[in-house]
């Protein structure tokens, strides 16, 4: 489904992602992790298209096309939705507004579409706060809207960077429940996470990264788990 190829990535003049390559399979849920400051922030915004970075050399594909130097907008019209560290939702805007605003039909056959009704149904504390501006919600809710916004593009990949930073342990569970519904759905995830429990629960498949984006050990979470060499060199567990 999605393949990134040897991919090369500047912030200026700083070299930060050296020949990063992965695959992302239809249906996979790929758990991304790494100490901070490897460049899995860098690579999931290459991969949306989003700058900085600066992308200098590699390839990304996506279902057999080669996307790798589309504008962002273009990268989302071909169904891979965005979940940005920080949230970064349109403080300005209501909590409708931010969904209305990035809906998309699907690029791809798909089951039932979605629709703020359907967003709402996930999360019903955001139908609560509608008419709200997102600026004012809470941290948990500024991150369900985050989901709920990139799932507006009807997606079949979603690519998801901290989703569980700075939540409070009763928001992590909502944020999780519905992640694994995501997957259940079908959903394919690129999951970049600090959070070891969660990767471990929702991931099929895990990479670890490190220094300048190297792909240093990849396997399954009960191989992680096995793995206690891996977990203190890479994670500091």
């Amino acid at each position: 489904m999605l393949t990134v190829e040897n991919v090369q990535a500047y912030y200026d003049t700083a070299h930060i992602l050296d020949g990063t390559s992965l695959e992302v399979a239809t249906g996979e849920v790929l758990g991304l992790l790494g100490r901070n400051g490897m460049g899995k922030t860098t690579l999931v915004r290459t991969i949306a298209g989003v700058t900085p970075p600066r992308q200098a050399d590699g390839t990304i594909t996506w279902q057999g096309e080669d996307i790798t130097h589309l504008e962002s907008y273009e990268i989302a019209r071909r169904g891979i939705g965005y979940v940005p560290q920080g949230r970064r939702v349109f403080g300005s805007l209501s909590v409708v507004e931010n969904l209305d605003v990035i809906a998309r039909p699907p690029a791809h056959d798909m089951g039932e579409a979605w629709s703020v009704e359907r967003v709402f149904e996930f999360f019903p504390r955001l139908e609560e706060r509608k008419t709200s501006l997102a600026r004012t919600l809470s941290g948990g809710e500024q991150q369900m809207l985050a989901i709920g916004r990139a799932l507006m593009i009807n997606p079949s990949l979603l690519l998801m960077d901290e989703p569980s930073e700075g939540l409070a342990p009763i928001i992590l569970g909502i944020i999780r429940d519905t992640l694994l519904s995501l997957k259940g759905s079908g959903l394919s995830i690129l999951l970049v996470e600090q959070n070891l429990g969660l990767a471990l629960a929702l991931a099929d498949r895990l990479l670890l990264m490190s220094e300048h984006g190297k792909i240093v050990w990849e396997g399954t979470p009960d191989e992680l788990k096995a793995d206690q060499m891996a977990m203190s060199t890479h994670l500091g567990v």
